[in-house]
């Protein structure tokens, strides 16, 4: 467990792995019977075990125990966290050139801030954009981050605001955070403490939504800096990424007759039953033209 002033996670088996285990095992030609039946016996005494050992530690830390259980979690991963006693790690600071936010902070709190709407209003519209009410109410910026779900909105917020995750040991650049699919480079037993976002000149962030999750089938967060220019997508690709061809056309001209047209290479780009890499390729320019436009 992690020192409790920091933050207190522990990662649990979820429930549904039991019926999981039930469903399988037992169904399983390969093991017989009785072999089913003492494997799952085993599986629910442990998980009962972790439960009550986690309750008598949050107990002895006194964190008020806080379950959260959000859409699209993955097989196997369960956060409680203790919310009442990390301070450190929620609120909202703005600076001359730079906005801080916790990594606890919640979407519904970046969205409604009135620091947040007046020095970066396109962040603040992203936080009100994200999942239903029940995901902005209870979800935070740092779980987002840490998660790097390859459709979530705020790391494309990350690449185009050239914001650094600061972390309990260190201070990384976005550029140098996201790594790939639900990969980051966090590393074993580091947190994320905060996020600082650098404040643009303009910025803009459009997304084309799944209509059930509102997750990014493809979302585009155009920044404006002095000297450059940003255009971070995700939904498009495994992970998301700065658009170098479109970053480039943009800060000779930003405009978005400057990227009218362009056709992008769909090889690497996502394909499901939402969207086919083309179409994405396709969404990719469309949103970003709608950023620029908005910007």
């Amino acid at each position: 467990i992690a020192d409790p002033q920091i933050i207190t996670i522990i990662v649990l088996r979820l429930p549904f792995i039991i019926n999981w285990i039930e469903d399988n095992i037992s169904k399983s030609d390969a093991i017989d019977e009785e072999t089913a039946k003492e494997l799952i016996k085993r599986s629910k005494e442990t998980i009962t075990k972790e439960k009550e050992a986690v309750a008598i530690k949050l107990k002895e830390l006194g964190v008020e125990e806080s379950l959260i259980s959000l859409k699209g979690m993955t097989q196997g991963m369960l956060v409680i966290l203790g919310q009442k006693n990390i301070k450190k790690l929620s609120g909202i600071k703005v600076s001359g050139k730079s906005v801080t936010i916790g990594a606890a902070t919640k979407h519904v709190e970046v969205s409604n801030s009135k620091d947040v709407k007046k020095a970066i209003p396109s962040l603040s519209s992203l936080a009100e954009g994200i999942g239903d009410p029940q995901v902005r109410n209870r979800g935070t910026i740092g779980g987002s981050i840490a998660n790097n779900d390859p459709s979530a909105d705020y790391p494309s917020a990350c690449i185009a605001l050239n914001a650094t995750i600061h972390t309990n040991e260190r201070k990384i650049e976005a550029a140098k955070f996201f790594k790939g699919m639900f990969e980051t480079a966090l590393k074993k037993g580091e947190l994320i403490e905060a996020i600082e976002f650098q404040i643009p000149e303009k910025s803009s962030y459009q997304k084309h939504p799944n209509p059930a999750s509102r997750y990014a089938i493809v979302g585009v967060y155009v920044a404006k800096h002095k000297g450059d220019v940003n255009v971070a997508v995700t939904g498009a690709k495994s992970c998301v990424y700065n658009d170098k061809e479109m970053s480039r056309a943009l800060a000779g001209n930003f405009s978005s007759s400057s990227i009218d047209g362009m056709d992008l290479d769909s090889s690497e780009m996502n394909s499901d039953m939402h969207a086919s890499a083309d179409f994405r390729a396709s969404l990719v320019v469309t949103q970003a033209k709608k950023a620029v436009d908005a910007c």
